[in-house]
């Protein structure tokens, strides 16, 4: 502002003043930025790769629930906010939407970004809105057990935060969205996280930042720039398969019960439950392990 470059945050600053509510509105995606190489890159990095196991019919719209959360979220954004893992070619005529952190889009020049990469905030006018006034074929990604589940994720563990998240099962009804379960495998191998016990101060100020800014911070180490034998924070080269599961089938129901919410939740928690043991041996897991849900 107070250089021979002025001109360019005014008229920035004009253009976001009236451009403000767009990220609750349908946001503004571009192929273009979706289909960039460097996803392609970040893809074969882990490596990440996407599974199908039905065909999803344009004609609907869904509401998919990703699990678990990890610490960033890494096979969610490479499969639904890229065109790396060749997404609306495994599913033709679906536009999917990953919903975060609705603070990301107030930051300036940011929000423009993950908005043209197909990005949503995780409001609820912005999920109603893609859901009953963009038409059909939209596919909202939300990862359901957040913040709270980040702080639990660590290797060789299969533990998601869903027994009492059921704001989705009552979205997708309102709207007559169906329900699909998607498991990513090997979301939580790619960071070790330093996970502090229940009742120290440690984890106390983890849920007090949870609770008034919107995420937990996590202390974590990954590999380092030069070499994967020194501690690091980039992720570990671990493959991340994630898997779309078939959809809960729903009826709109405009004002849902307690006890019509609570069915739907449980037939997609029995439907996730099937999703990961019908692939977690294709997966690399040994046939003993189970999904916890919590």
């Amino acid at each position: 502002m107070f250089t021979s470059l002025w001109i360019i945050p005014v008229v920035y600053g004009t253009w976001l003043f009236f451009d403000w509510n767009t990220p609750e509105q349908g946001g503004r995606r571009f192929d273009w930025v979706r289909r960039w190489a460097v996803w392609k890159h970040h893809r074969d990095y882990f490596p990440i790769k996407m599974v199908k196991t039905v065909d999803l019919s344009p004609e609907r719209n869904y509401v998919f629930g990703y699990h678990p959360h990890g610490i960033i979220c890494a096979g969610a954004f490479s499969c639904f906010s890229t065109e790396a893992t060749d997404f609306t070619t495994y599913f033709p005529g679906i536009r999917p939407c990953l919903a975060t952190l609705a603070g990301l889009f107030r930051l300036p020049v940011y929000r423009d970004y993950i908005m043209s990469a197909g990005m949503c905030p995780v409001s609820k006018p912005s999920l109603q809105y893609l859901l009953s006034r963009n038409g059909t074929g939209n596919a909202v990604v939300i990862v359901v057990g957040g913040a709270a589940e980040s702080l639990n994720c660590s290797p060789g563990q299969h533990q998601v935060t869903l027994k009492n998240r059921k704001g989705f099962v009552r979205l997708a009804l309102e709207n007559g969205a169906d329900l699909v379960p998607v498991y990513a495998f090997g979301e939580n191998e790619i960071f070790q996280q330093v996970i502090f016990e229940e009742g120290t101060w440690k984890r106390s100020l983890q849920l007090k930042f949870q609770k008034y800014i919107g995420f937990a911070p996590c202390l974590f180490k990954g590999e380092g720039l030069l070499s994967n034998k020194i501690w690091g924070l980039l992720p570990y080269r671990k493959s991340i398969t994630t898997v779309v599961g078939r959809p809960v089938s729903v009826t709109r129901i405009t004002k849902p019960s307690e006890e019509e919410v609570n069915k739907y939740h449980i037939l997609y928690m029995e439907a996730l439950k099937k999703l990961f043991n019908e692939h977690k041996v294709s997966c690399g897991l040994p046939e003993s392990h189970e999904l916890t849900i919590v």
